[in-house]
């Protein structure tokens, strides 16, 4: 038993916490805007937005207006009934969008889990049974359920689970041969990434993307965007689909989209929502008050031009520092990714330190994050401020500086 007057400490993790994580040394208890304190007092840069996630930074004063104001209201009331949030979050998210249908759930790996089992069944409704093939890539990540690490293109994730579900085969990212050699009649649907997060922050060519659109055309399956890290806001526009003049048939959602609150949704058209009939698919939790009313709020600040077009004006200022910092060190091969998600690539000889580096920069004071073994990754909220970047970078050069001591 852990004792009501014990102090909470990382120790405390590795006696209750199941060992799923390896979390920081220390422990964060406060957020402001893009800066983070922990028990000692000590503060951080945050980089890494919760990985994705606080695209308005921490406590953001109208997303706290706004659900303190909700849980004043209504809390939760399941799917039995339906609630005003979830429904103007779902018209503000088929307005923006190519979408005239939305499904709320939890997390990325829930509204993935939807998109996936949607295109099965809407496939094995108006073609076949056996149409049931999905495509993914290598090195892409979908979720942490059964269904979505396996669709999922890194075996790690999904191995000594047991019998993997059948139907899902991979292809190379970027190489759309690849894809014309094992796509068929059976296939019901294409699922991709336009930026690999977890695989190292590698966005999809705009070539890639058009062409994968004309194979599902040609073999009436759906085009799948998970727009998990992508999605509202973290590119530069609303949805990153916008770069390609591509639409998708369904597109997911999470991360951003609740600014920290969970919260996630599938989109899709009307057509292949057509399907569908009441008891097919569910969740609990999915489009309770408190989390829409906060999305809602997301949606509102985000979605306007000066949100939008400051994130390139911050993603220049980061790549422009990276760069400066590069010209000291050397360490880094490519700096790559879209708007306020980045990935620097470390040269071969440095990349088995990614975790040093990582570790240092934490106690200089900012945080970053990695994707794969040779990948910094840098997510931080869409209005960062240019003061947060530039004295974040400068604690960067010297956890850097440490590493050459």
């Amino acid at each position: 038993m852990i004792s009501k007057k014990m102090l909470i400490t990382r120790d405390t993790f590795d006696q209750l916490i199941l060992p799923v994580y390896k979390p920081a040394s220390f422990i964060p208890v406060k957020g402001k805007g893009s800066r983070i304190w922990d028990q000692q007092g000590k503060e951080y840069i945050d980089f890494s937005g919760g990985i994705a996630v606080t695209s308005l930074g921490h406590c953001h004063s109208l997303l706290n207006k706004k659900l303190n104001n909700q849980s004043k209201i209504l809390w939760h009331i399941s799917n039995v009934f339906t609630n005003e949030p979830a429904l103007r979050l779902a018209e503000k998210l088929v307005s923006s969008s190519f979408a005239s249908r939305v499904f709320f759930a939890n997390s990325g790996a829930e509204a993935n889990e939807a998109a996936f089992k949607l295109a099965r069944y809407y496939s094995s409704k108006i073609y076949s049974i056996n149409k049931n093939k999905i495509i993914s890539f290598h090195n892409s990540f979908h979720g942490r359920t059964f269904f979505t690490v396996s669709v999922g293109g890194q075996s790690k994730y999904s191995n000594n689970f047991g019998p993997k579900p059948s139907g899902i085969i991979h292809a190379l990212f970027n190489d759309i041969n690849s894809v014309k050699k094992i796509i068929n009649n059976d296939t019901c649907a294409i699922v991709v990434e336009p930026i690999q997060g977890e695989g190292g922050v590698i966005p999809a060519n705009v070539s890639f993307i058009k062409k994968l659109r004309e194979l599902c055309d040609q073999y009436n399956a759906l085009l799948i965007f998970d727009e998990i890290q992508t999605g509202i806001g973290r590119t530069g526009k609303l949805f990153a689909y916008e770069y390609y003049d591509v639409n998708p048939d369904i597109l997911t959602l999470a991360k951003s989209l609740g600014g920290g609150f969970p919260i996630s949704a599938m989109l899709t058209t009307n057509k292949i929502a057509s399907v569908m009939r009441p008891g097919i698919h569910g969740t609990t939790y999915g489009g309770n008050p408190l989390a829409c009313a906060v999305a809602e709020s997301v949606i509102d600040i985000i979605n306007t031009e000066k949100i939008l077009l400051g994130v390139e004006k911050k993603s220049k200022i980061i790549i422009r520092e990276l760069n400066i910092i590069n010209k000291r060190f050397k360490f880094f091969t490519e700096i790559r990714g879209k708007g306020l998600l980045i990935g620097v690539v470390l040269k071969p000889s440095i990349s088995d330190k990614i975790n040093k580096i990582l570790n240092f920069s934490f106690l200089e004071g900012v945080i970053f994050l990695s994707a794969g073994h040779d990948v910094i990754r840098l997510a931080p909220s869409l209005i960062i401020k240019k003061c947060d970047i530039i004295e974040g970078m400068k604690r960067f050069y010297h956890a850097l500086e440490k590493c050459l001591s």
